[in-house]
């Protein structure tokens, strides 16, 4: 089992950039796919980016495909998001969440795939 704790969210003007990090406690960090979403107010949560627990595989959303990059460090135990040429619309609370795949080197892109989420953090960007 593992528990997701984001940061490095904040304020920043639109065409900046901020690097989201999630570290995730456990020993056994490598064996979770990874997953990024967001939700802005009075929006459902959606997909951002996801990762293969061996970071072989990601995948974005198409809104973001070309400004955002994910990765992981499994030495560190966690997982980046990097966000570039952020626009207004990048807005919102921004979730990490992790699946356990055992052997598996799948990546996941729905929110109800994943069993473990951290509580967030806030991304606003000002035009």
């Amino acid at each position: 089992q593992v528990q997701p704790v984001e940061s490095g969210g904040g304020l920043v003007q639109a065409g900046g950039s901020l690097r989201l990090s999630c570290a995730a406690s456990g020993r056994t960090f490598s064996d979770y796919a990874m997953g990024w979403f967001r939700q802005a107010p009075g929006k459902e949560r959606e997909f951002v980016a996801a990762i293969s627990r061996s970071g072989s595989s990601t995948k974005c959303a198409d809104s973001v495909k070309g400004r955002f990059t994910i990765s992981r460090d499994n030495a560190k135990n966690t997982v980046y998001l990097q966000m570039n040429s952020l626009k207004p619309e990048d807005t919102a609370a921004y979730y990490c969440a992790a699946e356990r795949t055992g052997y598996s080197d799948r990546i996941y892109s729905t929110s109800s795939e994943y069993d473990y989420w951290g509580q967030g953090t806030q991304v606003t960007v000002s035009s």
